[in-house]
């Protein structure tokens, strides 16, 4: 009884763990649908674009419930996502610049809900970006989402 206890315990500490774990994704599809439900019969809510971040907070067979930037859940299917990871500007401006700090040179700016391509994280609460123009740089984490 205790060895069985024992087990289910460090089974529900790793699912746990791998529960917290952020997996983001980008719509990979011209673009998504997403329902109120895992399931094509479900209510329409909302028709995610190319490219649009979502955070993957469950998995239900071929369908995923994922959250957008603004905290909305919604499930679409799993297929229409991709491991390409986008982020969203969250700021009303984000500074992205030569180096990955605050002193480097400014290579542009990016106002509210600019897609960035995420490229790589970097130390210190920054991230290594790439804008649709070409343009890389580094953004600090807290001004952006789907990081």
């Amino acid at each position: 009884m205790t060895c069985s206890r024992l087990t289910a315990s460090m089974l529900l500490a790793l699912t746990c763990g791998t529960a917290s774990a952020f997996d983001f994704r980008s719509v990979g599809a011209p673009a998504v649908v997403l329902y109120d439900a895992p399931s094509a019969r479900g209510a329409k809510l909302f028709i995610a674009p190319r490219g649009m971040p979502v955070e993957v907070v469950a998995r239900y067979g071929d369908w995923v419930k994922v959250r957008d930037a603004d905290g909305a859940l919604a499930w679409t299917e799993a297929k229409g996502l991709a491991a390409r990871r986008n982020v969203v500007v969250k700021a009303a401006l984000a500074r992205v610049r030569a180096a990955p700090d605050d002193n480097a040179a400014l290579v542009m700016s990016a106002d509210k809900g600019v897609l960035l391509e995420l490229l790589a994280p970097a130390s210190g609460g920054w991230a290594q970006v790439r804008h649709r123009d070409g343009i890389v740089g580094y953004v600090r984490a807290a001004d952006i989402w789907g990081f």
